[in-house]
């Protein structure tokens, strides 16, 4: 049945400020699943202004971390108890398999919420003691005691992308709201469902009104609201480059802290001496998870010439077992692309690979009437200069590219803009780690590909972005730094003011 949905503002459930609402569909049946309101700049800055009056009230961000804490870990029961449903609702909106969801996705979540509430409590200034002090000028001025503290930034706009909706939104949501701060989200147009659904959730909880909000929506429209809006301290964005470098260009005027994990370009380079079937498994998964609509996603293999035929037989050999289908049935590995616009596109860099002078030795077809689903693509005789090697594709699309020496292997694996993920597959360690240390990406893997944990950081070099999503390296990003000085010495020191005007 077509659900009807409202945003969520100020702790109510709204309809847009134009009444208008727009359809949301299962791109496996390209039926209509749902009606979201339409909202808009008015819808974006009521949410706003609800967000900062709750923010500088302090009911949230004057609370003890152990209370704030305590309302997160409910969040995540209460998630984890709810995951069956909100993973249906994930696979329908997003086409992704529902085991990847149901297995992957959700308890993952539920993983990062109960991290970010345990993360709270520990959170360190790091600098507590007694210094000789100086005046900015450098004068010595006597003996005092310097605190740090870590406090909340404010209102957080955060900026959701369509192939992640909700694990990707926790990724932004469960620090800045650790840390004390309110949030407004955005989720994406193709895929707001779920977040909607979480917003259930934080309401069942009992969050303040204010603290968490939720607005619908183009992100041209709402987007341009965050990050030219005074009464937001931080946007929080996670999508393709070419939105990054619009918000940051908005954003200025404001001069606002910015959070940005953007496009990837993965490199899988295998060692001569690698196994050879656990990287041709390896590639095949990395290449079709969520329908290879991941910045993470392996897009290029470097093999060693010698290597290289051997490789792309298995390779295909292990394509062909991948099951593509109703990704609400659960032996199906492979659902649809997000939808006609995004499928098209992929089909445009397969037709610019072959123009280009690759070769496409499997897929790239398109499969049944109904839904958005193609087969993965195999190209090889990829040269470092095509657009499929260079450029994101956003799809289940993978070029495999022989190499000589494992420095150019090395050197052509850099040699893109972008710097997210990356893995290496062989045994000699001492290779590995060469490889490992001199690949310029913010995360690299060794025979494994795709591996994330709550305590570990995530974010790019580059064209990639910057800031680290998960860990405590990303909940400091949600907070200001501030240093407080204490005067310990009394009347037996020479007062600062002495130092500029008065006594010589």
């Amino acid at each position: 049945m077509m659900q009807k949905y409202k945003m969520y503002i100020d702790g109510k459930w709204a309809a847009s400020e134009s009444g208008k609402t727009f359809d949301v569909i299962n791109p496996a049946t390209e039926k209509v699943i749902a009606k979201v309101p339409l909202g808009d700049a008015r819808d974006a800055k009521k949410a706003i202004a609800a967000a900062r009056k709750t923010f500088d009230r302090g009911e949230w961000s004057r609370m003890t971390v152990g209370e704030r804490a305590s309302y997160i870990w409910k969040l995540a029961d209460l998630l984890e108890k709810n995951s069956a449903r909100i993973a249906k609702i994930e696979s329908m909106n997003v086409g992704k398999t529902i085991k990847y969801s149901l297995q992957s996705d959700m308890p993952f979540i539920v993983d990062n919420l109960r991290f970010f509430a345990g993360a709270c409590r520990t959170l360190e200034g790091k600098a507590a003691a007694e210094y000789v002090d100086f005046s900015a000028h450098g004068h010595h001025v006597g003996l005092g005691t310097s605190i740090i503290r870590r406090e909340p930034i404010g209102v957080v706009g955060c900026i959701v992308p369509w192939n992640y909706p909700l694990y990707v939104a926790i990724w932004q949501i469960a620090p800045a709201l650790a840390a004390g701060n309110c949030v407004v989200v955005k989720p994406a147009s193709y895929t707001p469902l779920t977040l909607l659904e979480f917003a259930k959730l934080v309401e069942e909880v009992g969050i303040a009104k204010g603290v968490f909000n939720v607005v619908t929506g183009p992100g041209e429209i709402i987007g341009k609201e965050f990050a030219t809006n005074p009464q937001v301290d931080m946007i929080s964005l996670t999508g393709d480059t070419s939105t990054g470098r619009e918000i940051m260009k908005q954003a200025s005027s404001t001069v606002k802290r910015l959070h940005l994990e953007l496009g990837g370009k993965a490199p899988l380079i295998i060692l001569e001496d690698a196994d050879l079937d656990a990287a041709t498994k390896g590639a095949v998964v990395a290449t079709v998870w969520n329908s290879g609509q991941d910045c993470t996603a392996a897009t290029r293999v470097y093999v060693p010439e010698k290597l290289h035929d051997r490789f792309v037989k298995l390779l295909v050999a292990e394509m062909r077992k991948v099951r593509i289908g109703d990704p609400m049935k659960k032996h199906v590995d492979l659902g649809p692309m997000i939808s006609e616009r995004q499928r098209g596109r992929v089909e445009a860099y397969i037709k610019s690979g072959i123009q280009q002078g690759a070769k496409l030795v499997y897929g790239g077809k398109r499969i049944g009437n109904k839904g958005f689903f193609m087969q993965p693509a195999i190209f090889t005789n990829v040269k470092q200069n095509m657009r499929i090697c260079q450029e994101e594709i956003f799809g289940p699309v993978l070029s495999v590219i022989k190499y000589k020496t494992l420095d150019e292997a090395i050197q052509k694996a850099n040699d893109v803009v972008y710097g997210l993920a990356s893995s290496v597959w062989g045994k000699d360690i001492a290779k590995l780690m060469k490889v490992a240390n001199s690949l310029k990406f913010g995360t690299v893997w060794i025979n494994e590909h795709g591996v994330l944990a709550s305590e570990m950081p995530h974010g790019g070099y580059k064209q990639s972005g910057f800031g680290k999503d998960m860990s405590l390296y990303s909940f400091e990003e949600y907070t200001n730094v501030k240093h407080i000085y204490i005067d310990i010495s009394g009347m037996a020191r020479k007062p600062w003011h002495c130092v500029v005007y008065g006594e010589p």
